[in-house]
């Protein structure tokens, strides 16, 4: 007989309980170390970055969330997380102070526009 030991995704204990099943059926697992959930063989994301900075381009020629949902086939609330995300990266992006080298060159890059100083 084989015996596989499976090891937590978070803390690499090998105290793994089996704990029902996923929606898609996947079998699922509870650490009992960390207590935290975990399926097996888990895919990593749902939709590609490829596919994710498509949605988003349509979204930004004025598409609505309605029109994606119903083109793409994705839900409002991803595109909604989506867009939540690319929008707390640029303000991030534009809250960080100049590097050394803008500075001495007396040029900022702001949203892809440089500007004198």
């Amino acid at each position: 007989m084989v015996t596989i030991t499976l090891h937590c995704q978070h803390c690499q204990s090998d105290a793994l309980v089996r704990n029902g099943r996923a929606p898609n059926g996947k079998q699922k697992y509870l650490c009992r170390a960390c207590h935290r959930q975990s399926r097996e063989h888990p895919i990593p994301h749902a939709y590609t970055d490829e596919r994710r900075e498509e949605i988003l381009r349509a979204y930004e020629e004025r598409s609505s969330l309605r029109g994606l949902e119903r083109t793409f086939g994705v839900s409002r609330p991803s595109v909604i997380a989506w867009i939540k995300k690319t929008v707390r990266a640029k303000v991030a992006l534009e809250q960080q102070p100049p590097n050394e080298s803008q500075v001495r060159r007396g040029t900022l890059a702001v949203c892809g526009e440089s500007e004198n100083v």
